[in-house]
């Protein structure tokens, strides 16, 4: 019987969370906030309460090879300091590459548990 794991944000962690979990043969699914995979790299123009945004000139602090998933390179025409965005759509090409996203249900709002079960509320339907 394949095992079911809850992984929470399609983050950069969240990411790479779903692709293990299928790697080792296990059923990831993947509750995600928002509409949408980056977590803080996603920029926002709008203020959201209780949700972390950065700045629109972030660049990442280290080399795009230290940031980067040891099994995807980042494709070597991205800048070593990578803006937000690029690091953006690096995640939209890891997440394509290894098929992540049938994985992710978007716009999930809480997870709590209940006697041994977690029941998770979105904005579309009860999961």
């Amino acid at each position: 019987m394949v095992q079911s794991v809850a992984v929470i944000g399609a983050g950069l962690s969240g990411l790479s969370c779903i692709k293990t979990c299928l790697e080792e043969g296990l059923q990831p699914t993947c509750f995600e906030s928002s509409c949408d995979i980056g977590g803080v790299w996603r920029y926002k123009e709008e203020f959201e309460p209780d949700r972390a945004n950065i700045y629109q000139t972030v660049v990442i602090n280290s080399s795009k090879e230290m940031m980067a998933y040891s099994d995807f390179p980042p494709p070597a025409e991205l800048p070593n300091n990578m803006h937000h965005s690029e690091v953006l759509g690096y995640l939209r090409l890891y997440a394509e590459h290894f098929k992540l996203l049938p994985h992710i249900h978007f716009k999930s709002l809480r997870v709590s548990p209940t006697e041994h079960l977690f029941p998770i509320s979105s904005q579309t339907s009860e999961l």
